[in-house]
């Protein structure tokens, strides 16, 4: 019984997909590397955009036509089932999980084992939102870097944004879980872990009356990461709201954190911003930037930027450009609005046209190109310290590795440095990759 995955989205929607990886491995379930000769294909769904559905939908019509070739059973999860249910099932799915219902996957396995499988009833499971669901075996291990998921859902209802419809309300995993898993990840030989959550510095543990709050969270995995061996922790997603001083006070004074920060900014216009309810201005974001930096020299930051949201006029846009000039972000995700029914901003007024939409994205994209490149281009002649995560693709005798200020580097070594710490004096630039010299290990 061989399965197949396919994973679309965000790195939460990773660690999922992990997860029931795991569960077929535990009843003996082979992974295959095509769909071609899987008896179970599973694909993981994003709904936060509408080019990621049509691309589902796409998949969805490939797996119907090959249905008429072969027997399979197809399974749809992620955003997209909890959003879309039935839907799914008219459009070839033979199950739909929610990303809440994992439970349900344990007996539709059962289910599937069984010599009459193929006759199995096509079922939507109904959501199951509780606080089991945040972690309960979602860890992804990948060798010696892991993803560890520290909550769930969000309760910001951004205007454009369609993950608190799909993914509930924010609900966080106990200190006492994480610090477990943390263990067992330094045990099996991890040296780096993201910390993930929708809105992961909006964590908030309540139990017998008492809170543990986000910085007390990073206090506690600094302390166990540091005492265990875990050389780097980082975090995604954070919400500028949310990042209070306490935050940016644990995060100074503990070296485990890498000085890279994900911080989504989305529009520099104060009119677009309240637009987006996304309670904070501007200003307020150049004043964290400004403290970030003081408080962690050299740290680095990428954003997500959104363009062409309704009412966005010229003005508006250009002070996305000079906001990205005075941030300089090591990179960005850019995008142009897509308009996501259900959510508040599907029915305001002003839709900008497409082609206006994509001209300023593309003026967008140009913009932090050369950031990138001029940052990238002052970083030459440094000596940094580098985790080898694998083989480059282009050359196999070139091994890829990442800085902690999350910047890419190509060093030419043996494939034995994978996993390892090395010290590299950075020399070139092709194209936005950093090309250094092997020193030493560390």
């Amino acid at each position: 019984m061989k399965y197949f995955f396919e994973t679309y989205g965000c790195q939460m929607n990773t660690a999922e997909s992990d997860t029931l990886r795991r569960m077929l491995d535990e009843k003996n379930w082979q992974a295959s590397d095509s769909a071609g000769d899987a008896v179970l294909i599973i694909i993981n769904t994003c709904s936060v955009r509408e080019t990621a559905e049509q691309r589902v939908f796409g998949r969805l019509a490939h797996y119907a036509a090959l249905k008429k070739k072969r027997r399979f059973y197809l399974l749809v999860t992620g955003c997209m089932a909890a959003r879309l249910g039935n839907i799914l099932l008219e459009k070839g799915a033979d199950f739909v999980l929610p990303p809440e219902s994992k439970d349900k996957f344990d007996s539709i396995i059962n289910t599937l084992n069984m010599p009459q499988f193929f006759t199995a009833d096509k079922t939507v499971c109904e959501r199951r939102i509780t606080h089991d669901s945040v972690v309960n075996g979602g860890v992804v291990r990948r060798n010696f870097r892991a993803l560890l998921p520290i909550m769930q859902g969000c309760d910001n209802f951004c205007s454009y944004c369609i993950v608190p419809y799909v993914r509930g309300r924010e609900r966080s995993c106990s200190p006492s879980e994480i610090l477990n898993e943390l263990t067992a990840l330094a045990a099996a030989g991890v040296c780096e872990v993201t910390l993930l959550g929708q809105n992961v510095n909006s964590y908030r543990y309540t139990e017998n009356g008492s809170s543990v709050m986000f910085p007390e969270l990073l206090e506690l995995v600094a302390r166990l990461s540091v005492n265990a061996g875990i050389r780097r922790v980082r975090f995604l997603s954070s919400h500028p709201k949310d990042f209070t001083p306490e935050i940016i006070e644990t995060l100074s004074r503990n070296l485990v954190f890498c000085r890279h920060i994900h911080l989504c900014v989305q529009h520099g216009s104060n009119r677009m911003l309240e637009l987006m309810n996304r309670r904070y201005t501007r200003e307020t974001y150049f004043d964290l930037i400004y403290a970030i930096r003081k408080m962690m020299p050299g740290v680095t930051f990428s954003t997500d930027i959104l363009v062409g949201f309704p009412g966005e006029t010229e003005e508006d846009f250009e002070q996305i450009l000079s906001l990205m000039e005075e941030v300089r972000f090591l990179y960005a995700y850019m995008y142009h609005y897509n308009p996501r029914e259900g959510t508040a901003a599907y029915n305001l007024s002003g839709r900008i046209s497409e082609s206006i939409k994509r001209a300023r994205l593309a003026k967008v994209i140009e913009l932090q190109k050369h950031h990138t490149k001029e940052y990238l281009l002052s970083r030459l002649g440094s000596e940094e310290e580098v985790l080898v995560e694998g083989i480059s693709r282009k050359n196999k005798s070139e091994l890829l590795g990442r800085t902690e200020k999350d910047e890419m580097a190509v060093i030419s070594g043996d494939s034995s440095l994978i996993g390892s710490f090395i010290k590299v004096r950075l020399l070139e630039l092709r194209g936005n990759t950093l090309w250094g010299e092997y020193l030493n290990k560390i």
